[in-house]
């Protein structure tokens, strides 16, 4: 019967995970087609992004900024579904590129490995800890990342909490100082990571042990 029911609750994950926020957001760091237009509409409404280059750099944020302020939306400088309809007058694209199909393979793949146990140095499904299990899962769509959660906090760019998104990794201070726990964002305030005390299992953010050990967030 608990067989029965870890099923179910799996493939009740993934369902949400498959219709989830995976609409696109443009925020600082991002670059591509889509940006250079929002760059170009902004320019075209007076407000100074910069180039139409395609780079979301800070110019850019400040012009969403003042944009968003204009139209009484929250400044926050992030071209959120709100704001790209505002200023664009039509939805966000879901999807702007390649990324979106990895994000949703790496989120499937993590949750394949609820219930494994962990193992103190484990990389492999006998047995994670917390940096092989992310290493492991994200080398099978071509992301390299380092063995140590404190050199995988090195990667990547980091990311406010406020601005998570699906597949950012999520790190935590735990038994040593500093970054010493590493996990998967799966979107709506939840992680997937390898836990010492129940294998790989799903958490939330704020809960009342791993909200005051969180550090930060990096998008690889």
């Amino acid at each position: 019967m608990r067989i029965v029911w870890r099923c179910f609750v799996l493939c009740l994950l993934l369902f949400s995970m498959s219709t989830m926020a995976y609409a696109a957001a443009l925020e600082e760091g991002d670059s591509g087609q889509d940006v250079a237009q929002v760059q170009a509409k902004l320019g075209a409404l007076g407000y100074d992004a910069g180039p139409a280059d395609g780079e979301f750099g800070s110019m850019t944020t400040a012009a969403v900024m003042a944009f968003q302020k204009d139209r009484g939306l929250d400044a926050d400088g992030v071209v959120g579904s709100e704001t790209y309809r505002a200023l664009m007058g039509r939805d966000i694209p879901v999807s702007r590129d390649g990324s979106v199909t990895t994000v949703r393979n790496v989120l499937q793949t993590a949750m394949r490995f609820v219930g494994v146990p962990y193992v103190f140095g484990g990389n492999t499904p006998d047995g994670f800890d917390c940096s092989g299990f992310t290493r492991y899962v994200y080398a099978r769509y071509g992301i390299g990342l380092p063995r140590m959660a404190d050199e995988q906090y090195g990667l990547g760019r980091p990311v406010s909490k406020a601005h998570l998104r699906p597949g950012d990794l999520v790190f935590f201070t735990t038994y040593a100082e500093g970054v010493s726990h590493v996990g998967i964002y799966l979107g709506e305030g939840k992680f997937i990571s390898a836990t010492s005390s129940r294998g790989v299992a799903i958490d939330r953010l704020a809960d009342g042990y791993w909200g005051p050990r969180y550090v930060g967030a990096r998008r690889v």
